[in-house]
């Protein structure tokens, strides 16, 4: 999978090639994550990348020209999504993950300032939301997007079973979460760790997981 985001501020999404789980999946050429300066798309001496909107408005708005110079210039996929990240968008969730885990290529579209030209919605696939709130641009989102396909896609994870049973996943269809988990010391600051968990006894300890799953609200 390659993930390409486009962004007025590249330096700032590299640091999630850096770390953790993804930076090791990087590494290993599972992944590859490319960040694009949409700067280096913009017009005349000064690379201009915004103008003031139409019938006036407070702040600036990214060019339509711009970004689409931008998105043209890096899909080469046919297995591939456009995405505009955007508060209007379509809330994102795991079944979203698992299924953009799937592609080949996404590219991502991060806004700026006071958002963009309507017109690029014409040139995306998809206009996605992490949450009902602002942010000042969208490469948070973005990482965080790359951040949940990237765990769907082979390799990724060290265990098959730590994908499996992770907060999220299905039973029978049903969403579930995850169990109460404890680990040393035994005891703290009067806080005991649940006594059958320590017992051995693993059907026990199977019955005491299915009945603490907690739910998700």
């Amino acid at each position: 999978m390659k993930f390409n985001i486009i962004t007025l501020f590249p330096e700032f999404c590299k640091s999630i090639k850096n770390y953790s789980i993804i930076g090791r999946a990087v590494k290993n050429n599972t992944i590859e994550i490319k960040t694009t300066d949409l700067r280096s798309f913009g017009l005349g001496k000064y690379k201009q990348v915004d103008d003031k909107p139409f019938g006036g408005g407070i702040g600036m708005l990214l060019r339509v020209d711009v970004l689409e110079s931008a998105v043209r210039s890096i899909k080469k996929k046919k297995k591939s999504k456009v995405i505009l990240l955007s508060p209007q968008g379509k809330q994102f969730n795991q079944k979203i993950a698992q299924e953009y885990a799937k592609l080949d290529e996404m590219i991502f579209i991060c806004g700026h300032y006071e958002g963009f030209d309507e017109r690029i919605r014409n040139f995306v696939d998809e206009e996605i939301s992490i949450g009902q709130y602002i942010l000042t641009g969208g490469e948070i989102p973005a990482m965080a997007i790359i951040d949940a396909v990237s765990r769907y896609i082979p390799g990724v994870l060290g265990k098959t079973e730590s994908k499996e049973v992770e907060t999220f996943s299905r039973v029978n269809n049903k969403s579930i979460g995850e169990y109460p988990q404890y680990t040393r010391p035994r005891e703290y600051r009067g806080k005991k760790v649940p006594e059958v968990l320590i017992s051995g006894n693993h059907s026990q300890i199977e019955l005491w997981k299915r009945q603490n799953t907690r739910k998700i609200t």
